[in-house]
């Protein structure tokens, strides 16, 4: 299920991060689905323990799993709402990347012509 890439200047425990929560956004994690342990996916992914456990600590720290004594880390059931309240945190960083396309020439149809072919390949609704 995960996968890193060694090439990536990403740091892997931040790959990791990213990767849970794109598996809780896209509904292939769900609340209460228990997480690889920290030496399952250490030996699965070649990598090490510390690495992983970073990547838990900073899910924990962010609401989006938590430890359960004798189970391991599970998915929060307030996972999907830490993470909306994180996503719509970066709404200024997008703001100015628009600012940034705008000063560049992109018109206002073109960005909601970007913005409607994404949300069309994810079937939601305008």
């Amino acid at each position: 299920m995960f996968q890193i890439d060694i090439i990536s200047r990403t740091p892997v425990y931040e790959q990791l991060v990213r990767q849970t929560e794109k598996f809780i956004l896209l509904g292939i994690l769900k609340a209460g689905d228990k997480l690889p342990s920290v030496r399952q996916l250490s030996a699965e992914l070649s990598v090490n323990p510390n690495t992983i456990q970073k990547a838990f600590t900073e899910l924990d720290r962010r609401g989006i799993i938590f430890s359960v004594k004798g189970r391991g880390n599970v998915v929060s059931d307030k996972a999907l709402k830490a993470l909306e309240v994180s996503r719509r945190s970066e709404f200024s960083e997008i703001k100015d990347k628009i600012k940034d396309f705008a000063l560049a020439g992109i018109s206002r149809d073109e960005l909601h012509k970007y913005i409607d072919e994404i949300y069309d390949e994810m079937g939601e609704q305008k």
